[in-house]
């Protein structure tokens, strides 16, 4: 029998104040049912405006034994002891979200700028960034220097905040793009296919596309041929969560689908609100297993990948 995997996701805790976790980045073993914090996200500079924004890290990935994790303005980098070992700013990332690496490029999305940054992992350095809008005449992409005061004003028309990156392209999605937008290795950019608004983690996958349908409180796999699997986000009686006193612009539904990995082909692991992660086998059609990492209603997960590295988890 296969062995479940071990993940890593980060939280964001919606409405938050100082002195309080804003998030963190966990492991989680699923064959032996074991979480731990492995950073517990105070940062006493975070700014307090708005719903969700910097509270909490994002998007997460990996190089040369090293953990890269995207907060709001920041692109900061662990050791596998989750220490930190160097941190990136730039003026045009703001609100990021998800990050993406290929080859030695990292692509991190600037939501507040409707726009990629692109981090050179051999120069150490934002050497791009590329800004999306889209005009009467359909999809349109424009670079611009991250390293120059010229580029993009702050609009999040968009709100851009997914980003995958393979051989056959660049693929961008956000709350407001209602598609799945694909970049060729000249930038054109024209939609892939479209998607319901509000979606997360929109990914091409097997001839079609794989993402949360969040409004939907849902995680839906849709093939060209208009097969579909899907599967309800998991939720819980409301006597079971916590902090639900608080008004509704300053916490997160539960339900709410965001975070989402491929195991393999045919496993994928899905985050929500509370913090929780679910794995679902699309083969089978059926939920594998979950855990949960909190019943406070404001700590949902965003980031989520397979954990590359050894490590054992105290039990």
């Amino acid at each position: 029998m296969k062995t479940l995997p071990t993940l890593i996701a980060t939280s964001v805790v919606r409405g938050s104040q100082q002195g309080e976790s804003h998030g963190g980045i966990y492991l989680v073993d699923f064959e032996n049912q074991v979480a731990e914090i492995m950073v517990d996200w105070d940062d006493s500079g975070i700014d307090f405006t708005g719903r969700g924004w910097d509270r909490g890290l994002r998007g997460i990935e990996f190089n040369g034994g090293e953990i890269f994790v995207a907060a709001s303005d920041e692109l900061f980098v662990y050791d596998q002891g989750f220490n930190v070992k160097r941190s990136y700013k730039n003026t045009f990332l703001r609100h990021a979200h998800e990050i993406n690496k290929f080859e030695n490029l990292l692509f991190v999305t600037s939501t507040g700028y409707d726009s990629l940054l692109v981090f050179d992992l051999n120069r150490d350095e934002f050497t791009r960034g590329i800004h999306l809008r889209k005009g009467a005449k359909g999809w349109k992409s424009q670079l611009f220097d991250p390293l120059s005061k010229d580029g993009p004003e702050m609009t999040n028309n968009l709100h851009l905040n997914n980003v995958r990156c393979s051989k056959k392209g660049l693929f961008v999605s956000g709350l407001r793009t209602d598609a799945l937008i694909h970049m060729d290795s000249d930038l054109n950019a024209k939609e892939y296919c479209s998607l319901p608004a509000g979606t997360h983690n929109a990914r091409p996958f097997k001839q079609g596309v794989l993402f949360n349908d969040t409004k939907s409180d849902c995680v839906r796999a849709v093939g060209r041929d208009g097969d579909e699997t899907n599967f309800k986000i998991p939720t819980y009686d409301e006597t079971e969560l916590t902090h639900t006193n608080l008004d509704d612009s300053r916490i997160a539904r539960q339900g709410f689908a965001r975070g989402l990995c491929l195991v393999d082909q045919h496993l994928i692991a899905v985050g929500s609100s509370p913090s929780t992660i679910s794995l679902f086998n699309l083969e089978e059609k059926k939920k594998v297993s979950s855990v949960n990492l909190s019943m406070d209603i404001r700590n949902a997960i965003h980031g989520l990948e397979v954990w590359p590295y050894e490590r054992l988890l105290d039990s």
